[in-house]
């Protein structure tokens, strides 16, 4: 980023434009820009000649580059790293975005995971990229506790959290459970719940079931443990990835190693590869950061960018992130604000839920 901002202020004022209208252009649609275009919509008349001699100078700096046999330029990855850095014009979030995004958050979403789900939808749609939601882990300590009964072989324990998360999970009750036994399993555990978590819960159950073996009935002390087994694990606690709107990669792209390119990105988010590396992308200070190609080793993204931001809880911790995926020629300008907006919204909610 140091080399692209020393470039940027080594150029004159011909350079910087010629730079910037080839970036913008290829960003709004794509293809190469040739000297015999821009020198239409420059602001000062300039020979297509002496915007060619501009051009081969940007393209010897390692800005610039001639695909194939076109007489155009496109922006390299240093080029775009020196644009977003020095040159990009963040616009205003437009009322339209702001709306289709706030219509999603406000709606009575009873937990936190269905709010992001719909967030990470939203995101895709307004943006046409791939979404990516991090969701906060289950920090939130636990509110109340329910078993209920579905058939003679299954039940649901629906776990409620002090942030508004509800979680309900299929287990296998032990034989001869009744309503009685069950109130008595959920009694004995919400009084034990007192502000914990999860992981704080887990460590006294058992020890709390053998002091107290004479208080709790066995049938409910049994239901207890079938319950305890559904959510031991550290993943009921782990961050979650929330990818939406993969397919608007797809139709961004046309040649076959294009699609390859896309394919293995798809893979990489299937396996939620490095979902805790993900959230340090965001952790060197506030605000929206753009990763462009190969600058960011998390996913498989030479040829896509990644606009990602962090949101935080009332106590300024980071706890999530949201981000958008989409090919180096993202409207940086539009999706900026999106995700900075999409971030701060969703950190509003979780910190009053809380």
């Amino acid at each position: 980023m140091s080399d692209a901002s020393h470039l940027l202020d080594e150029m004159n004022d011909r350079s910087r434009e010629v730079f910037r209208r080839v970036v913008e252009s290829y960003l709004e649609n794509g293809d190469p820009v040739g000297s015999r275009t821009l020198s239409r919509t420059l602001s000062e008349k300039v020979s297509a000649a002496t915007i060619r001699n501009v051009m081969h100078d940007l393209e010897y700096l390692g800005l610039l580059d001639s695909p194939h046999v076109s007489a155009g330029r496109v922006p390299t990855q240093l080029g775009l790293r020196m644009f977003v850095d020095g040159l990009l014009e963040v616009s205003n979030l437009d009322d339209d975005d702001r709306e289709r995004i706030d219509a999603t958050v406000t709606s009575n979403a009873q937990d936190v995971g269905s709010m992001l789900d719909r967030v990470g939808s939203a995101l895709s749609g307004v943006t046409r990229g791939a979404s990516l939601v991090l969701t906060p882990k289950r920090e939130a300590a636990l509110k109340h506790i329910d078993f209920v009964s579905l058939a003679q072989d299954r039940a649901l324990v629906v776990l409620v959290f002090s942030d508004g998360h509800v979680e309900n999970r299929l287990f296998t009750p032990p034989p001869g459970h009744t309503p009685s036994s069950m109130r008595e399993a959920s009694n004995f555990l919400n009084a034990l719940i007192d502000g914990k978590t999860l992981g704080d819960l887990r460590g006294v159950i058992q020890s709390e079931i053998s002091h107290r073996r004479q208080e709790i009935d066995q049938l409910a002390r049994a239901m207890v443990e079938s319950g305890l087994a559904i959510w031991d694990g550290e993943e009921t606690e782990s961050a979650r990835l929330i990818v939406r709107g993969r397919s608007n990669l797809l139709e961004t792209e046309g040649a076959e190693e294009e699609l390859e390119r896309i394919r293995v990105l798809f893979d990489d988010l299937e396996r939620k590869r490095d979902i805790a590396d993900f959230l340090e992308l965001t952790e060197d200070g506030e605000g929206v950061r753009i990763f462009i190609g190969s600058e960011n080793k998390l996913f498989s993204l030479s040829g896509s960018s990644l606009v990602v931001s962090p949101y935080m809880n009332a106590d300024r911790k980071i706890i999530g992130a949201v981000g958008v995926i989409g090919p180096t020629r993202l409207n940086y300008g539009r999706i900026v604000p999106i995700v900075d907006y999409t971030a701060q919204l969703v950190g509003r909610l979780i910190s009053d839920r809380n």
